[in-house]
C-alpha cells in the first residue's frame, strides 16, 4: 500500500490474507457480542495473581479496540512483502517466534515499571500487536529508503513514511502502548539476530507448513494482478504527475528486465539499459556526441580504459554483496543490477516483484 516492494493485493500472501480476515472478522464479533470481550482482555494482574495463563493466548491475538485492529491491518498489509520474500513458512516461524519471546518481555518490562515507578500495570491493549511491532526490525534494516518527495525543502518523504506513521499513530493509541511497542522491538530484533539460536528452536514446523499449503492456502490465496497502471494518488498535482513519471519508468524497466532474463542470459555483460538510447534529447543533452578519434598507442590505450572498468566492477560487485545479504541470489542480484544500471532500490524492487 505505502512502499512500492511488490504486487499489489496479496498476491503470494495467503497469511497475511488470513490474519487480515480472521482477526478482523473475530473483532466485530466481539463488538457485536460485548458479553464476550472479557475472555479477550490483556489482564497482566489475572495472569500473575490468579494464575490465568490462558490469557497470554487470548489476549494477544484479537484486537478489542477498531483504532488498534485498523492501524494493525493496515501494517500486517504492508509486511506482506516479507511474506512473498521469506516464504509464508518462515514468515509465519517469525510471527511465532516473536509472539512467544514478546510475551515474556511483556510481562518483564511490567515488572520492571513496577520497580522503577511503582507503578503496576494492570491491563494492556489486546491484540496480535507485538509481533506487528517486531515486524519493523526487518522493516527497517532490509527494505530500502527511496526518496519521494520534500515538503518545505527541508522534510524528506520517503516510500518507508507513511508506514512509520501509521505506526506512530498505533504508538499513541493507549498510554501503555509504547511497553508493547518496545516488547515487540526487542523479541523481533533477538529472532531477527538469531540470538541463541532462536530462529532453530521457536519455528513452525514443516508437517504443520504442508498441512496449511493444502488445507488454509487454496482458501485464502489471491489470484495474480492485472499489470495495468495505477493513478497517482499524491496529495498535489505534483506529486502525482512525479508518480506517474516513475511508475513510467519502473514499467519501462521492468519489461527490459524480463526480456533481458529471456534472452540474454548468455549474451555479453554490456549494459541492458541504457537511458541516453532511450531519451537521448531530455537526459543527457550534447553528450551524445561520438567522442573525437585520435591516435594513441595500444598500450595507452589499455592503460585508460583498464581502470575505469575495474572501478565498474567494484561498485557492481559492492552492490551484489548488498543484494546477497538480503536474501537474492548472486545470479539475480546480477541481472537485476545489469538492469537497472547499479541502482540498488531498483534491483531491490525487481527482485521483490519476480
Amino acid at each position: 500500500m505505502f512502499t512500492t516492494t511488490g504486487s499489489r493485493g496479496l498476491y503470494k500472501a495467503p497469511l497475511s490474507k488470513g490474519l487480515l480476515l480472521v482477526l478482523n472478522g473475530l473483532t466485530v464479533m466481539l463488538i457485536l457480542l460485548p458479553q464476550y470481550q472479557e475472555m479477550f482482555v490483556y489482564n497482566l494482574q489475572a495472569i500473575t495473581h490468579q494464575h490465568q495463563v490462558w490469557r497470554l493466548m487470548c489476549g494477544r491475538l484479537v484486537c478489542l479496540d477498531v483504532k488498534d485492529s485498523f492501524c494493525s491491518s493496515l501494517l500486517i498489509y504492508n509486511f506482506r512483502i516479507f511474506e512473498r520474500r521469506f516464504g509464508t513458512r518462515k514468515f509465519a516461524s517469525f510471527l511465532l517466534g516473536t509472539w512467544c519471546l514478546s510475551a515474556l518481555v511483556d510481562l518483564l518490562l511490567a515488572q520492571v515499571v513496577l520497580y522503577l515507578f511503582e507503578y503496576e500495570v494492570e491491563e494492556l491493549s489486546a491484540g496480535l500487536l507485538a509481533p506487528v511491532f517486531s515486524l519493523f526490525v526487518p522493516f527497517y534494516r532490509s527494505v530500502p529508503r527511496m526518496p519521494v518527495t520534500q515538503v518545505l525543502g527541508h522534510i524528506h518523504i520517503t516510500n518507508k513514511s507513511l508506514v512509520y506513521i501509521v505506526g506512530l499513530q498505533l504508538l499513541t493509541s493507549s498510554s501503555f502502548m509504547w511497553l508493547l511497542a518496545l516488547s515487540g522491538l526487542i523479541s523481533g530484533g533477538l529472532y531477527h539476530s538469531n540470538v541463541l539460536w532462536l530462529q532453530k528452536l521457536v519455528f513452525v514446523p514443516a508437517w504443520v507448513s504442508c498441512i496449511g499449503r493444502f488445507v488454509l492456502e487454496p482458501i485464502f490465496s489471491s489470484s495474480q494482478p492485472s499489470d495495468e497502471t495505477p493513478l497517482g494518488m499524491g496529495a498535489t498535482l505534483d506529486i502525482q504527475r512525479q508518480q506517474r513519471m516513475d511508475l513510467l519508468d519502473q514499467q519501462l524497466l521492468l519489461a527490459q528486465y524480463n526480456e533481458a532474463r529471456r534472452n540474454t542470459r548468455h549474451q555479453p555483460q554490456a549494459g541492458l539499459l541504457q537511458w541516453t538510447r532511450l531519451f537521448p534529447s531530455l537526459r543527457h543533452r550534447g553528450q551524445n556526441r561520438p567522442p573525437m578519434q585520435q591516435p594513441h598507442p595500444q598500450a595507452q590505450t589499455h592503460e585508460s580504459i583498464q581502470p575505469p572498468l575495474l572501478e565498474n566492477s567494484a561498485v557492481a560487485e559492492e552492490q551484489v554483496a548488498r543484494l546477497v545479504e538480503m536474501g537474492f541470489s548472486r545470479i539475480d542480484a546480477l541481472e537485476a543490477l545489469r538492469a537497472s544500471n547499479n541502482d540498488i532500490n531498483m534491483a531491490t524492487n525487481f527482485l521483490l516483484q519476480h
